[in-house]
């Protein structure tokens, strides 16, 4: 296992297994309404554990960015240059991902993307990464 691939355990299983089959999950209170990413157990904005998996749209629009040009961790260093970057989801929260499929000077604040999954290590994990948005895509 590498740095680049996340380990599930019990709680994180539906996630991942989501992923695999190429739809992105977000967590929803029942108290409050409010979404949140990263997968919590709890609600980040009022404490409550009434919480649940929701299937988000896999569309955001990306808040910022920094291309990374040197990273000596494996296997990042082999994916150097890339693009770290935080969006905002269409259901509210923020996430930190990579974009792809696009040139640094095509990098816009408020840039529509869609979620892709990129396969991590030797277990077939996919992880959520970003892409510039195609006007025609639709819904994942």
């Amino acid at each position: 296992m590498s740095a680049a691939t996340p380990e599930a355990d019990d709680f994180t299983r539906t996630y991942w297994a989501a992923a695999a089959a190429g739809r992105l999950l977000i967590r929803r209170c029942g108290a409050c309404g409010e979404a949140h990413h990263y997968p919590r157990e709890f609600c980040p904005h009022c404490w409550s554990e009434d919480v649940a998996w929701e299937r988000a749209t896999g569309r955001a629009t990306l808040y910022t960015w920094s291309v990374v040009h040197r990273n000596d961790l494996p296997p990042f260093a082999d994916r150097t240059p890339y693009t770290a970057a935080v969006v905002d989801l269409a259901e509210g929260p923020r996430m930190m991902t990579v974009v792809v499929e696009c040139p640094e000077a095509e990098l816009r604040v408020g840039m529509e993307l869609e979620v892709a999954f990129r396969e991590e290590g030797e277990g077939g994990v996919a992880v959520p990464v970003f892409r510039p948005r195609c006007p025609t895509t639709p819904s994942v």
